[in-house]
């Protein structure tokens, strides 16, 4: 089970990080579908079948989670790495300086 529980330890660091990535990019509900997705759709079937099917037990389920992980790492990594940073920070710019126009023009009404 050591094994398994390192691998499972390093994915679930890499997915804070990417997951951390996901919401800062504004990709919040990208990110909830592919854990949604990674972990209800993937992970436990795959773990019901290693863990009960194949007669694995607390390895097979572990070994599911841990498929539900890896996916996870997986997708967030494609979309990090295919995002278009440049064009997300002058998304971002943009809404920072439509954001200072209405608070200057409510202060000014006020």
């Amino acid at each position: 089970m050591v094994p398994l529980l390192c691998v499972s330890v390093s994915a679930d660091s890499l997915i804070g990080a990417l997951s951390g990535v996901a919401r800062g990019g504004g990709f919040q509900e990208m990110g909830a579908y592919v854990n949604l997705g990674a972990y209800y759709i993937v992970g436990i079937p795959v773990g019901l079948l290693f863990g009960f099917h194949l007669k694995l037990n607390a390895k097979g389920l572990w070994m599911g989670t841990l498929s539900g992980f890896v996916l996870n790492v997986i997708i967030l990594s494609i979309v990090t790495a295919l995002t278009d940073w440049q064009k997300e920070a002058t998304k971002a710019r943009e809404r920072i300086i439509e954001q200072s126009i209405k608070i200057n023009n409510t202060l000014v009404v006020a």
